[in-house]
């Protein structure tokens, strides 16, 4: 069993980390999209489809690090989560026998819920956000001797989260720059230490969720608003430390999109891919498609689809 740190998180320890989990997870495909799917500004675009991973999104690598890296105790593990990162810890605690108890809040969506549900594990709703849900689940650590896999701002869940960028890279995706969206930072942290530099990271956040924005204008991961349409999976209250301190070396900048934005690349997804994306998972594709990012001409840019539990299309009709 090894703990790294976050000055830990590089390509060596992603790689180690990949090798422990790929047997666990998918390598999710990548789609080239080009002017005749969508009005482009740049050269190519590529989408990494993650929300084809395990549970539905790409915590379940951050999920699995954890737990075949950490020393899990007889009482399992327990986690706080806005939905996804909970049913990506029930999944791997059902694939690996490990008893998970999850806590989310009332906002979590409901096809995150039942997937929690679904795969086994002991789910408690309440409170109104992911900081509620997170003092439940630290209260019940406390009691029982679970361990915690936390969101984002535990390294062996960024180790996890790194694992895309490596996987980007056997793809043969030569990238100038990737989209990530932006909640608790794990995602793009686990990226951007997986890139250190070499192409450029861009975070995406909702204006009504901007924690990663304001933690790099304050120096330090501070409060900021946990609203909008992606509450649910990019909305805690501030980004993580470990985060933070990958973030302001290795990040290039951070955009913010509204829910209207949001909402416009779901459904161009749908539209033109018939890809499934929750509004969190499509943020980045919003920040393309809306122009808050503005690319080069000949720019090679890569968009992380992070997730699709979601309810958004209704087959009953």
């Amino acid at each position: 069993m090894t703990i790294v740190t976050d000055q830990e998180i590089d390509d060596g320890s992603i790689t180690a980390a990949y090798r422990r989990i790929v047997s666990h997870i998918r390598q999710t495909p990548v789609v080239r999209i080009d002017g005749g799917d969508v009005r482009l500004t740049c050269g190519e675009v590529l989408l990494k489809l993650e929300q084809l991973q395990h549970s539905g999104s790409f915590k379940a690598r951050g999920a699995f690090v954890n737990l075949l890296t950490r020393e899990v105790p007889r009482a399992g593990v327990v986690a706080a989560s806005g939905g996804n990162h909970g049913a990506a810890v029930a999944y791997a605690a059902m694939r690996l026998g490990v008893p998970a108890k999850i806590f989310v809040p009332t906002i979590s969506s409901p096809t995150k819920i039942q997937r929690i549900r679904e795969y086994g594990a002991d789910l408690v709703v309440g409170g109104d956000r992911y900081a509620d849900a997170f003092a439940a689940s630290q209260a019940w650590a406390t009691q029982t001797g679970a361990l915690v896999v936390h969101a984002f701002d535990q390294p062996e869940t960024l180790l996890g989260q790194g694992t895309i960028g490596l996987e980007l890279d056997k793809q043969g995706a030569a990238l100038d720059t990737l989209l990530v969206p932006v909640g608790g930072g794990g995602l793009i942290g686990g990226i951007a230490a997986w890139y250190a530099g070499r192409i450029r990271v861009v975070g995406v956040e909702p204006e009504l969720a901007p924690t990663l924005t304001k933690a790099l204008a304050a120096g330090r991961p501070v409060d900021a608003d946990a609203g909008g349409i992606a509450a649910d999976s990019l909305a805690p209250r501030r980004v993580g430390e470990h985060v933070f301190r990958i973030a302001a070396r290795h990040v290039g900048s951070v955009v913010l999109v509204s829910d209207q934005q949001i909402h416009g690349a779901q459904e161009t997804l749908w539209r033109t891919l018939r890809v499934v994306a929750e509004p969190g998972g499509a943020a980045a594709f919003a920040a393309l498609i809306s122009g808050r990012y503005r690319a080069a001409a000949d720019e090679r840019v890569g968009v992380l689809v992070s997730g699709g539990n979601t309810t958004a299309v209704d087959f009953a009709r």
